[in-house]
């Protein structure tokens, strides 16, 4: 199914692919096509095996749906890029929607000589529940999402995700946001962290890399510290607490649990 042409008087879309990579995001994704569809006649959502019908709400709404097993955020998003028609691509996750501010943006960057650089970094800012748009002293990220295929890709790693370039790329940064609804809940964020620090574990093993027992004193106190101010959840008073919390016990547990991988190994 192709995606609707656009409105009398509006722009069309650009010589650009969209990937998005899903699991189980029916109550999410479709916010996130909607923002990215009027960019692209090539969006793309690879997804690795939703049994709540995400499948199913993005065809409906014009994306080119792809299934491919779970091999890691790397690896899906390097076998999203090579599903992609044009070299120019954008990368956005299922929680992820594109303000009007940044889409505008990307379309006056296609218009006249096209791009200037190889790759963008567009910030990311957090909306956590019970928001409606992003704290404006709220942290923010900024990696780059938009970037020409033929000269950088994603790493291959299973937790990281982050585009390589060839060279020296030029890099620019757009002003437009990404709006990052990563939060369904505090409950769903414990489950998704805890599944997270296993990848990380094994990521760390399969690296050799060790990491020193002794940090199991200071991770929760130090990374607490490093959510609540560095990153600035005091904005959101007592819930930023309880989310600085959650960090703070996802980087505990991370090492909690390579250390733990550590001591079984000694038993074998």
């Amino acid at each position: 199914m192709s995606p609707p042409a656009p409105a009398s008087g509006q722009p069309g879309p650009q010589p650009l692919s969209v990937f998005i990579i899903a699991f189980n995001e029916a109550d999410r994704i479709g916010a996130t096509i909607e923002a990215a569809r009027g960019l692209t006649d090539d969006l793309i959502v690879v997804d690795s095996g939703s049994t709540d019908g995400t499948q199913a709400i993005a065809e409906k709404l014009g994306a080119r749906v792809i299934h491919n097993p779970w091999p890691g955020y790397g690896p899906q998003k390097r076998f999203a890029e090579t599903q992609c028609r044009h070299n120019w691509i954008l990368n956005i996750d299922a929680d992820e929607v594109i303000s009007p501010q940044l889409a505008a943006e990307i379309r006056d960057l296609f218009s006249g000589d096209g791009p200037q650089a190889d790759g963008y970094e567009i910030d990311i800012a957090e909306i956590f529940p019970g928001e409606r748009e992003p704290h404006p002293w709220g942290y923010t990220l900024a990696p780059v999402r938009l970037y020409r295929f033929d000269r950088g890709r994603y790493a291959d790693s299973t937790v990281h995700d982050r585009v390589h370039f060839n060279d020296q790329p030029r890099i620019a940064r757009l002003k437009g946001r990404i709006h990052h609804y990563s939060i369904r809940s505090l409950g769903d964020e414990i489950a998704k962290l805890n599944a997270y620090t296993e990848q990380q574990a094994e990521d760390l093993d399969k690296r050799g890399k060790t990491l020193s027992s002794w940090r199991i004193l200071t991770e929760f106190p130090l990374n607490f510290l490093k959510a609540y101010i560095g990153r600035r959840h005091f904005v959101r008073g007592l819930y930023g607490i309880a989310t600085a919390t959650n960090y703070a016990y996802f980087r505990f547990l991370r090492l909690a649990k390579h250390m733990e991988r550590r001591r079984l190994r000694k038993l074998r």
